[in-house]
């Protein structure tokens, strides 16, 4: 997947690149990063333009160094751009993702999004389309809470929110209405099932964002 961090505004017609999605997450150890790229990819596929963000890191060096995956994880991710609230403003819709803590979302993740208080304020947040993806390390791990504490927080912003529910076969597979999850750590791997699930929420979003747009443009 190439990396589409800052492409120029796009002049294509609606039928094309007209949809602007921005992938914001947070992950520790690797498996949110695995499955942002992987929606990433799916909806540069499905016509979006993307834009892959990582919410900026707040645990000490001593915590990340004392974590293997999460030292290589940090190496690994050093070319995505952190996440600024003008990736928010730019985009049409935007896709979360968060590992479990807790079964909420992880503390950086969160941060990020405290910081947008002055676009709500603007409503600057409203009208967009947005979902959200997840992962933990044990089966009851606590992934629909998560995402629904998410989803609680796009209410304030008067976000729609767009799920992938049971809307295509592979989704009764993965098991999540709610969005794409994964169980796991880094030692297991993103399967065939997860990247179905992540390419059809993110064909989800892409579509359905492309529909607002034209209908709020139609009705002026």
């Amino acid at each position: 997947m190439t990396q589409p961090s800052d492409r120029p505004e796009s002049s294509t017609g609606p039928g094309d690149r007209s949809v602007r999605l921005a992938v914001i997450y947070y992950s520790s150890t690797g498996t949110i990063t695995e499955l942002a790229k992987a929606i990433a990819d799916a909806a540069e596929k499905a016509g979006a333009e993307v834009r892959l963000r990582k919410a900026a890191e707040l645990a000490p060096q001593a915590a990340i160094e004392s974590n293997p995956a999460w030292a290589e994880n940090v190496r690994a991710t050093a070319d995505i751009a952190e996440a600024t609230p003008d990736d928010m403003l730019w985009a049409d819709a935007v896709i979360f993702g968060s590992p479990t803590r807790y079964g909420n979302i992880a503390s950086q993740l969160k941060q990020f999004i405290d910081t947008l208080g002055g676009l709500w304020q603007q409503g600057k947040l409203a009208d967009k389309v947005y979902s959200g993806f997840t992962a933990s390390a044990t089966k009851h791990g606590g992934q629909e809470t998560t995402l629904l504490a998410l989803y609680t927080t796009i209410h304030h912003f008067g976000g729609i929110v767009v799920t992938p529910g049971y809307t295509d076969p592979s989704k009764f597979a993965d098991g999540n209405p709610y969005g794409t999850s994964h169980v796991g750590g880094p030692e297991t791997p993103l399967d065939d099932e997860v990247r179905t699930a992540a390419g059809v929420q993110a064909r989800r979003v892409v579509k359905y964002t492309r529909a607002l747009k034209a209908g709020l443009s139609e009705a002026g």
